[in-house]
C-alpha cells in the first residue's frame, strides 16, 4: 500500500504558509517592510535560522524581496493592471471613462455589499477614519488632498470586502482609480457642483456600512458613481454646445 509515515512539518513551511496567506488576504501590501529578524521570529514562535529558511524560499518565489541595508519587504507583485500611457488615455477619452465609471459602479457596489456583512469591526473604524479625514480636509479645499481621501476611502471599502480576488485586482487598478477620481472630481467642480453633494454621498455610504446595511451600502455606492456619471454627461454636453456656438459664431464673423 502507498502509504508513508506521517512526519512533523517543518517550522519554516509553516512560516511560508502564514505569511503567503497574509499578501493573499491584502493584509500584508506590496512594499511593505517586514519586521526585523529577531522580532519577526519572536512573534512567530520559531528559531531564527526557520524564519531565514522561510523568507529565502518566498524570495526565490518572488513574494519577498531584500533591500540592502533597509531590510526584507513584500514584492511588488501587483504592480499596476495598465500602463500609464493607457491609464491617462481613458482618463482622455469619454468612451472608455463611462465604462470606467460603470465598472466601478459594479464592482465597487458588490464590494460595499460585501463590506457590510463580511468586514471585521476593525475594517469598519478604518472606512471610518478615512471619512473623518475627507471631513477634516473639505474646509481646506484642497483638491489634491480631498481626490487623495477619495480614492482611499473607496479602496478601503473594497479591501473591508473579503474578497481576495476582487482585493487584488482593485489594488492593481489603483493607479485608474486615483487618476478617475482626479478627472472626475475637476470637471464636477467646473459644472459648478458643489463639495458638499460629494462629502454627503460619502457620509450616506459610510452610514450604511457602520450600520452593517448591505442592500443600503450598494445602494449608496451606485448612486454616488451614477450621479458622477449624470455629471460627466452634463459635461459632456456642455462642451458640444459650446463647440456648436464657436462655429456659429466664426460662421457668422465669417459672413460679414
Amino acid at each position: 500500500m502507498p502509504f508513508q509515515k506521517v512526519t512533523p512539518e517543518k517550522l519554516s513551511h509553516s512560516v511560508v504558509r502564514q505569511i503567503e496567506l497574509l499578501i493573499l488576504r491584502g493584509i500584508l501590501r506590496p512594499g511593505e517592510r517586514l519586521p526585523a529578524e529577531r522580532e519577526l521570529a519572536d512573534k512567530l514562535g520559531v528559531s531564527r535560522p526557520s524564519l531565514r529558511e522561510a523568507v529565502s524560499e518566498l524570495q526565490d518565489r518572488g513574494l519577498l524581496s531584500a533591500k540592502a541595508g533597509a531590510g526584507i519587504f513584500v514584492a511588488d507583485v501587483l504592480g499596476s493592471a495598465f500602463a500609464p500611457a493607457l491609464t491617462s488615455l481613458f482618463a482622455s477619452h469619454d468612451e472608455a471613462v463611462f465604462d470606467y465609471i460603470a465598472f466601478r459602479r459594479d464592482m465597487e457596489g458588490l464590494a460595499a455589499e460585501r463590506a457590510a456583512t463580511f468586514a471585521s469591526d476593525t475594517d469598519l473604524k478604518v472606512i471610518n477614519a478615512v471619512f473623518e479625514k475627507m471631513e477634516a480636509a473639505h474646509p481646506k479645499r484642497n483638491p489634491t488632498d480631498e481626490a487623495r481621501l477619495d480614492a482611499d476611502f473607496h479602496q478601503a471599502i473594497i479591501e473591508a470586502s473579503h474578497n481576495v480576488v476582487m482585493l487584488h485586482m482593485m489594488r492593481s487598478m489603483y493607479d485608474l482609480l486615483r487618476e478617475g477620481v482626479f478627472y472626475n472630481r475637476s470637471v464636477m467642480f467646473k459644472l459648478r457642483t458643489t463639495r458638499e453633494v460629494l462629502l454627503e454621498q460619502h457620509r450616506a455610504i459610510n452610514d450604511a456600512l457602520q450600520a452593517r446595511d448591505p442592500e443600503a451600502a450598494r445602494a449608496a455606492v451606485e448612486a454616488h458613481l451614477s450621479y458622477v456619471e449624470r455629471a460627466l454627461e452634463d459635461h459632456g454636453k456642455a462642451q458640444k454646445n459650446e463647440e456648436i456656438a464657436k462655429q456659429r459664431f466664426e460662421h457668422e464673423q465669417g459672413r460679414e
